[in-house]
C-alpha cells in the first residue's frame, strides 16, 4: 500500500488550495482515508477523514473551512482547504484505516499506512 501525498505550497491567509493523496495498493471503498497535520513542535493532529460509504468527520477548528472527498476510479482522497489561515500552515500526511472495524478517526495509531507529507505555509 502507498500513498502519495501532493498540493501543498505556500499562500496568503485566505487563500485556498487542494491536497491530493493518491493512493495505490489499498481500494478506498474498503476502508478510510485521513488527513492529519503536525506543526514545528506540536503533536500531529486529525484534520479530516473520509470512510465508506462517504461518512466525514472534521476537526473543529477545520469545520466550514475544509471538505474532504474521493474519487474512488482514480483513487485519490482530496482536501479542499478554504479561508486558510497561519495557524493551517504544517506538513499535512494522509493515512489509510484498513477495513471497515469501528475506529477513532483523529487517532494516528489507528491508521495501518502513511503517505510522506507536503508542507502548507499560510503567510499572514
Amino acid at each position: 500500500v502507498q500513498l502519495q501525498a501532493s498540493g501543498g505550497g505556500v499562500v496568503q491567509t485566505g487563500d485556498s488550495l487542494r491536497l491530493s493523496c493518491a493512493v495505490s495498493g489499498f481500494t478506498l471503498s474498503d476502508g478510510a482515508v485521513a488527513w492529519f497535520r503536525q506543526a514545528p513542535g506540536k503533536e500531529r493532529e486529525g484534520v479530516s477523514s473520509i470512510s465508506s460509504p462517504g461518512r466525514t468527520y472534521y476537526a473543529e477548528f477545520v469545520k466550514d473551512r475544509f471538505t474532504i472527498s474521493r474519487d474512488e476510479v482514480k483513487s485519490i482522497v482530496y482536501l479542499q482547504m478554504d479561508s486558510l489561515k497561519p495557524e493551517d500552515s504544517a506538513v499535512y500526511y494522509c493515512a489509510a484505516h484498513e477495513g471497515r472495524r469501528p475506529y477513532l478517526w483523529g487517532l494516528p495509531v489507528e491508521y495501518d499506512y502513511w503517505g510522506q507529507g507536503t508542507l502548507v505555509t499560510v503567510s499572514s
